[in-house]
């Protein structure tokens, strides 16, 4: 691994400004860009500590507060490890500032998230990559969809209500997919259950998109974050695995 320089960036939207963390290697030089999308804790140290280690491989990762409508981050009180068990009143902040970031106002700040990466000068030029946790995984798959000609390649792990019967269900994107995908879904997780999964993978088929699609056994919804109690050490590790060889492999 190289090492790795770390800061705090502003990205300009339609909507504002959205604060965001930038991980680059120390070296000045241009290298392939990936998006990282939150979970719905949002921009915090674990998070800022995970775009360090794909930076340390050799990328360019921007991770924007997607909450920025509501403050620059950290947007919610967050103990240092969090237990929602513990600290269930934690979802009566968090829920209505999720449900407040429709499809429509995501997508159009995952375009200005991607021209931001396409004028960086410490990212290659061609598309970017990539990579969202719990609701993250969501827009991920949005923004492969919305935008097939910047994204090469998409990963969402342990990503909830990916499928369902709504009208804006995440799926429905498929035909517009032309980067290939990768999910890692956890085995306990109620928000993304088998049929699902049978869903999704039956919709990205017919659809012709590449991808794969794994469930990772013993995990738990949240299982890559370190700090919360639904980490799963050796399922985290897995993830790695999944998305550095997705990356390798794509550029």
């Amino acid at each position: 691994m190289t090492s790795v320089q770390g800061t705090a960036v502003d990205v300009p939207t339609a909507d504002g400004v959205a604060d965001a963390y930038l991980a680059r290697p120390d070296d000045g030089l241009p290298h392939p860009g990936v998006l990282l999308y939150q979970d719905a804790f949002g921009l915090r140290p674990h998070l800022r500590s995970m775009a360090d280690r794909l930076a340390g491989e050799g990328y360019t990762v921007l991770v924007p507060n997607v909450f920025y409508r509501h403050g620059r981050s950290p947007v919610f009180d967050l103990p240092e490890f969090i237990d929602t068990d513990a600290r269930p009143d934690l979802w009566n902040a968090i829920g209505p500032v999720m449900q407040s970031l429709t499809p429509e106002l995501a997508m159009r700040d995952a375009g200005s998230y991607l021209a931001w990466l396409a004028e960086s000068p410490f990212v290659a030029d061609g598309p970017v990559a990539l990579t969202g946790y719990c609701m993250g995984a969501r827009l991920v798959l949005l923004t492969a969809g919305t935008y097939p000609d910047r994204v090469a390649a998409a990963a969402g792990f342990h990503g909830g209500r990916l499928a369902t019967d709504a009208p804006d269900s995440p799926h429905l994107v498929a035909d517009h997919v032309t980067a290939e995908l990768y999910f890692g879904h956890a085995d306990e997780d109620a928000s993304m259950p088998p049929e699902q999964i049978r869903l999704l993978e039956e919709t990205l088929t017919a659809a012709g998109v590449r991808h794969r699609s794994e469930v990772y056994p013993g995990a738990h919804h949240g299982y890559t974050q370190a700090d919360t109690s639904a980490y799963h050490r050796e399922a985290a590790e897995r993830h790695w695995a999944a998305l550095l060889d997705l990356l390798k492999r794509t550029f």
